[in-house]
């Protein structure tokens, strides 16, 4: 699962991994456990490049490993190291949700580093612009819409990945 923060990668990802009876993994989560440190910790004190050398880090390990579904921070997908270990151990799907709907939900969180600006509404565009080319790459696109429920968004990218003949076996 590859986008923006507030795509829904994670709450998705949760449930299409329920739906597909497969692990569940988060690599922002798994690099929270390894330096037992928020990312907003680890942003802070050891700055965003090191950071990003660490999800490159986590990334291959868990691409490597079992066959899951993989939630990505917002950023990962912007390395281009990052896409191709995506693209040879994975399918990346990119959750494309609109501006509007990114800041409603993440305009009252207190755990997104690179929201902590004067204007967050401005740098969530600014980031969303920015980022738009790097998730155009990804190979299936899930759209989100406001009315879609976190259940209706998983059913959708079941049948995104089932559309393709060589990743859901015996789907």
């Amino acid at each position: 699962m590859v986008g923006m923060m507030g795509a829904g990668k994670t709450a998705v990802g949760t449930a299409v991994a329920r739906l597909l009876a497969v692990p569940f993994l988060d690599s922002d989560e798994e690099i929270v456990r390894a330096a037992d440190r928020s990312i907003a910790e680890i942003f802070e004190r050891d700055g965003e490049p090191f950071f990003r050398a660490r999800e490159t880090e986590v990334l291959g390990r868990l691409l490597k490993g079992t066959p899951c579904i993989l939630s990505t921070g917002g950023g990962a997908f912007l390395s281009e190291i990052n896409r191709g270990l995506i693209a040879e151990f994975g399918v990346s799907v990119w959750l494309r949700a609109d501006l509007d709907l990114l800041w409603q939900r993440v305009r009252h969180k207190t755990t997104r580093p690179l929201l902590r600006t004067e204007n967050p509404r401005e740098t969530l565009r600014t980031l969303y612009e920015a980022r738009r080319p790097f998730y155009q790459m990804a190979e299936i696109v899930v759209d989100s819409l406001p009315s879609y429920t976190v259940e209706d968004m998983a059913r959708r990218v079941v049948a995104a990945l089932a559309a393709r003949p060589d990743v859901l076996e015996g789907e």
